[in-house]
């Protein structure tokens, strides 16, 4: 089985605290292996209140988080059972199993917060294959040659009618092979 996200409701305006929680069972439960990370998401706005700049932190979707787990039937008490969760998104219920969120949604979740599906330097290295999965170059494999965590892009070498050539692409447009 492989990781993936799924999307977790809990009370609402109580989502960082399901997070310490969560995060603290799978710890405290050796699950670290099963449950991977947690994310409220959330994006920073601006205001502008009596002349004056305020940012302000805002949640994306209240009441929910997003889980990246591998389902187990171990996993999935463990988060179920987790104080103010309420359920999964995705799950008919009478313990059926949740559907997880597809890669493109997740990259336009996490990629609004500006972090990454795919962990650099835990999951995506230098020489990976990876396959495109969005933009012109969609469907073709190629071999990871540089990576810019700080913007998310990379260079990827690709077989272009019978000739290496590099093309930059974010992260959120590949997946790995």
């Amino acid at each position: 089985m492989e990781k993936e996200w799924y999307v977790v409701n809990t009370y609402s305006g109580h989502e960082n605290k399901v997070k310490e929680k969560l995060e603290m069972r799978a710890s405290t439960m050796g699950m670290e292996d099963y449950i991977f990370r947690v994310v409220v998401p959330e994006q920073t706005e601006v205001e502008y209140k009596d002349g004056e700049k305020k940012e302000k932190v805002k949640k994306m979707f209240p009441g929910y988080i997003l889980v990246e787990m591998v389902m187990t039937d171990e996993a999935w008490f463990i988060v179920r059972n987790t104080p103010g969760v309420t359920g999964f998104i995705g799950s008919s219920g009478k313990g059926a199993k949740p559907f997880p969120l597809t890669p493109a949604e997740v990259d336009k979740i996490l990629g609004s917060m500006g972090i990454s599906r795919l962990e650099i330097g835990n999951e995506l290295n230098i020489d990976d294959m990876v396959k495109v999965i969005e933009g012109p170059f969609n469907g073709m494999f190629g071999k990871v040659k540089t990576i810019d965590p700080s913007t998310g892009s990379l260079e990827v070498a690709l077989d272009l009618f019978g000739q290496e050539t590099i093309v930059e692409l974010q992260i959120s447009q590949i997946s790995k092979a």
